[in-house]
């Protein structure tokens, strides 16, 4: 890859302007959904590796990376199922589509099959965010931990020191870190700011959609759904949820965390590789 992407937009709801990055390559189109937090450049790491069968693209999200807020300051997750139906629509491709999803993204990718049946045509889910009775009342530390990050550096540099000096991004792989603050973050008077606020992310967090898991049985699509042995709640319910998506198959990746994407992108390139083409 030579480090270049071609950025795209298209209207969603809500007002907001969806971004999704073409990161090159040949063939039928490989979309990739992100996590909460983060954005579509996180996974140019894996792309990069799949160039030569797939066109890889990467969507942002509302509040993430190059994509804008909604104007109504809501972060549900239906109106993220709109951001990826928008671009599905933009791209005009009718057949079912090859996905990549990692936490939230793996959820917005199942929401996107619930509401338009057929778009999937393989879909390699890490962790995604599809739990069992989700309790919304009460504090939750994700969404208290997401209000607090720092959201300003002096500078790119500065900011991938920091983060290369603590956990979980001192276990990620160098260059999807570089990815993540290099198009995470936005030059601005103090140095360079999280394109994706603060309090953007606590209330992705705090919008989870706890509908989901029982929806899931009415997909008919070819999932592979990965988990890690971490033992937080996205582990936990992985199987869970791998077993009311009919004809769903569960790989776990034992001793990695939710972060298995970012700390192995070599090995999650290699193993969608062989499930898209298999």
């Amino acid at each position: 890859m030579n480090g270049q992407s071609r950025t795209q937009y298209v209207a969603s709801s809500d007002g907001v302007s969806v971004a999704f990055h073409e990161l090159g390559g040949e063939g039928p189109p490989l979309v990739f959904v992100h996590a909460t937090g983060f954005h579509g450049h996180c996974y140019r790491r894996i792309a990069e590796s799949l160039l030569d069968i797939r066109r890889c693209l990467a969507i942002d999200l509302r509040g993430h990376g190059d994509s804008t807020s909604p104007t109504n300051g809501r972060f549900e997750w239906a109106g993220m199922v709109d951001d990826l139906c928008a671009v599905l629509e933009a791209l005009e491709i009718d057949e079912p589509l090859d996905f990549v999803g990692h936490s939230l993204g793996g959820a917005v990718i199942l929401g996107t099959e619930l509401r338009r049946p057929t778009s999937i045509r393989r879909a390699w889910l890490f962790e995604p965010i599809v739990f069992p009775g989700i309790d919304k009342r009460g504090p939750s530390p994700l969404i208290e931990g997401a209000r607090k990050r720092r959201a300003t550096f002096e500078s790119f540099d500065a900011a991938i020191d920091r983060y290369r000096s603590r956990p979980p991004f001192d276990a990620i792989d160098p260059s999807v870190l570089d990815d993540y603050v290099r198009f995470g973050f936005r030059p601005d008077a103090d140095g360079v700011s999280l394109k994706c606020a603060p309090e953007s992310e606590a209330a992705t967090f705090a919008n989870a959609d706890g509908t989901l898991f029982d929806r899931v049985a009415a997909i008919d699509a070819d999932v592979r759904l990965v988990g890690s042995t971490d033992g937080d709640a996205p582990a936990m319910f992985a199987p869970l949820a791998a077993a009311q998506i009919p004809g769903a198959v569960f790989e776990c990746w034992d001793g990695e965390t939710h972060f298995g994407p970012f700390t192995h992108p070599g090995r999650a390139a290699e193993e969608i590789r062989a499930f898209i083409e298999g």
